[in-house]
């Protein structure tokens, strides 16, 4: 993703952070997953022709849990065949409303 690629409307879903930050590797995640969570029809559109599909599959995989809601988890595990990891055991120890 280059900074020429970041749409106005993606750009105001993140009041408070640099454009050149959302752009940043280490931030992926952290856009992709609340594009997920909220995003407009218009930039899920942008997402997935920028991304691809196996990369937001790849969220799922790796961090639908923790970075989605149960909601939006079971939409997109559905729309993109991947499958959120299993809980790790203790998991409802810890938070049992997980």
């Amino acid at each position: 993703m280059s900074e020429a690629n970041l749409p106005g409307a993606v750009r105001d879903r993140f009041p408070g952070y640099a454009e050149r930050e959302l752009l940043a590797p280490e931030y992926r995640d952290f856009l992709v997953a609340r594009l997920m969570e909220e995003g407009s029809g218009e930039e899920l559109r942008w997402l997935v022709r920028t991304l691809g599909r196996e990369a937001l599959a790849s969220l799922i995989e790796r961090r639908g849990g923790r970075t989605l809601s149960r909601r939006s988890r079971a939409f997109w595990e559905r729309v993109l065949a991947a499958r959120n990891a299993p809980p790790h055991p203790l998991a409802h120890e810890i938070w049992p409303l997980a």
